[in-house]
């Protein structure tokens, strides 16, 4: 009788894995086989030129460095916020602080947050403060976006240090701040794979930024310019009722997927390695 329901659930596990890779599957075949034949250099290395939108010359260059400066950015700042928040729930914390409880909890209803939320809140601050759409903009909401993520991901690793390390440098007569650095060491390919997880949610985010960043067809030179990005340039443009332009927003598509495959990918491989040596 086990023998059966053992196999029974192992059927069910095949099938429910065929239908996500179907998805997937189906999902990446339509982007790549519509915007691969279409997409060329002159695409990627050139701003959108006059008509771009109904049919015009250019690309989206603009999208491309909007995206990358927004993506930089909100990194930076989100890893300068989280890293000490991980390392004050880790280190001066106790293992069963009733506020440490409290805090991961908020992290994780903070995690599932749509970022749209995101962007409709920093909206409201950016008009309260008086800022406008701009670089500066989108930057901010996407901050807001992947500290969750960085701030949970790299804690659920430093958790699992064994206590008896933190000891043991506590007993030579280690810091807390000295501390730390031992923790970075254990902690460093979930910091190393949170920030690429982080990267490549910020870079598919088009809800958050399409009200703080705006949209132009120019590259920003400072963070109160408008800046575009790569999901509201596939947006927009598949907006249009033209073919040809439709046909470009795939190819905007192609690159969006490829940039995020690839961070994750070399996120499930930085964890793969560090797993296979373990001394840091």
């Amino acid at each position: 009788m086990k023998f059966i329901e053992e196999k029974i659930f192992r059927i069910l596990m095949y099938i429910s894995l065929l239908i996500v890779a179907s998805f997937v599957i189906s999902v990446l075949w339509s982007i790549f086989s519509k915007g691969f034949p279409v997409l060329d250099w002159k695409m990627v290395s050139t701003i959108p030129g006059a008509g771009f939108y109904v049919g015009g010359e250019g690309g989206f260059l603009n999208a491309i460095m909007g995206s990358v400066y927004i993506v930089l950015g909100a990194t930076f700042i989100g890893l300068t916020i989280s890293i000490p928040v991980v390392f004050y729930l880790n280190v001066y914390l106790k293992k069963d602080s009733i506020f440490g409880y409290i805090a991961r909890l908020v992290f994780d209803v903070l995690f599932g947050i749509p970022s749209i939320v995101y962007g409709a809140f920093a909206f409201t601050i950016m008009i309260i403060i008086g800022i406008r759409a701009s670089l500066l903009g989108g930057i901010i909401v996407e901050t807001l976006l992947i500290i969750p993520i960085l701030i949970r991901s790299m804690d659920e690793v430093a958790r699992t240090v064994p206590k008896e390390l933190l000891e043991a440098a506590f007993s030579l007569g280690a810091t807390r701040i000295q501390t730390i650095g031992v923790i970075m060491r254990q902690i460093a390919p979930a910091v190393a794979t949170a920030t690429l997880l982080s990267v490549g949610r910020a870079m598919g985010d088009a809800a958050g930024v399409m009200f703080t960043a705006g949209f132009t067809d120019y590259i920003p030179e400072s963070l109160t310019d408008k800046a575009a990005t790569l999901p509201l340039s596939v947006f927009f443009q598949l907006s249009v009722p033209q073919i040809e332009v439709q046909n470009r927003a795939y190819a905007a598509a192609v690159v969006l997927t490829i940039i995020v495959l690839v961070l994750s990918l070399s996120g499930r491989l930085i964890m793969r390695y560090f797993s296979k040596n373990k001394i840091l």
